[in-house]
């Protein structure tokens, strides 16, 4: 069997188990561009995996996705008998550390909403009315952004405030409370929205252009650029990632864990709650936040210090 078919079967193996594997597919894809797919597996040296690996430019964690790609096709490959040996290197760098994600202060927020209209004034395509619910969606219910943008009108309850999130990340579907004043917002949008010439169908999108298409990725990311900096929003140093339309999830997250501490709610019992509330394959995921900003660490600290000292915190 040669290496593009192994690869190729591999892959197909991937996703007949229900893994979308997407991202590693199209590194081992890029791999095989590398060297010669129709040589055997065993054919594949050391030096041709090192130089896929160094790529050109400084050290980044994308070299760790690669070797993380090619180490599960070879643990396969070998498994099934098309490869006798792996030529992964040993002794890997380390990749560097991810960097945080950016949380808007509540005072950030404000101002990028507050620029929503003069920002998309005159838009052909996404208009200041979309462009604000798709926002709402992100940092309201705390959705991933094509979480939001897959929207149909049929996932949309507005008499209940349940927004339903199908085939997600991991290929899993969940409902999502949205609170009054969210869904006061969606039935707002779904009042404008039927009054345009738009498809209104239950499998139409819920989120739509002014031409009726969906939204596309690279338009809100580049509308949303423009909002960060009329709002004057930007990454302060390097330690966190730039301002995103990602980061507005991150913030929710953020931002419902602060106001969990200071009600003095417990808070890894909760923990499970937010975890199924996002979407996240397991805890793991949920945990992460606990650690993204000082006000969250500080009350965090605060919480542990009244437990020690005898206080009715757990």
């Amino acid at each position: 069997m040669t290496l593009k078919e192994a690869i190729d079967q591999y892959i197909a193996w991937r996703q007949a188990h229900g893994a979308k594997y997407e991202s590693s597919a199209g590194v081992l894809r890029r791999f095989l561009k590398s060297v010669d797919g129709a040589a055997g597996c065993d054919a594949i040296t050391t030096a041709q995996v090192l130089a896929f690996l160094a790529g050109e430019g400084q050290l980044t964690r994308y070299r760790e996705n690669k070797y993380s790609a090619l180490a599960g096709f070879y643990r396969y490959a070998i498994s099934r008998g098309h490869a006798t040996h792996s030529p992964l290197p040993e002794g890997e760098p380390k990749p560097p550390l991810r960097r945080r994600p950016y949380i808007y202060t509540h005072d950030e927020l404000r101002r990028l909403f507050g620029v929503i209209e003069l920002v998309r004034k005159g838009a052909s395509a996404l208009d200041a009315e979309t462009f604000r619910t798709l926002l709402l969606l992100l940092y309201g219910a705390g959705l991933r952004v094509g979480e939001a943008r897959r929207l149909t009108l049929a996932d949309v309850d507005l008499q209940d405030g349940v927004l339903s999130i199908r085939n997600t990340k991991f290929f899993k579907s969940r409902l999502v409370p949205a609170g009054p004043q969210l869904t006061a917002a969606l039935k707002t949008y779904a009042s404008l929205r039927a009054s345009r010439s738009l498809p209104q169908g239950s499998d139409a999108f819920f989120l739509a252009n002014r031409n009726g298409t969906p939204l596309a990725r690279t338009t809100v990311g580049d509308a949303f650029a423009k909002l960060c900096s009329a709002a004057g929003i930007e990454s302060a140093n390097g330690a966190c990632r730039p301002p995103c339309l990602h980061a507005l999830r991150h913030s929710f997250a953020v931002h419902r864990l602060t106001s969990w501490y200071r009600q003095g709610a417990d808070v890894q019992r909760l923990l499970p709650v937010l975890s199924t509330y996002l979407g996240h394959a397991d805890l793991s995921g949920t945990q992460v936040y606990l650690t993204m900003t000082p006000e969250l660490l500080q009350q965090a600290s605060s919480r542990f210090e009244r437990y020690v000292s005898g206080g009715n915190d757990a």
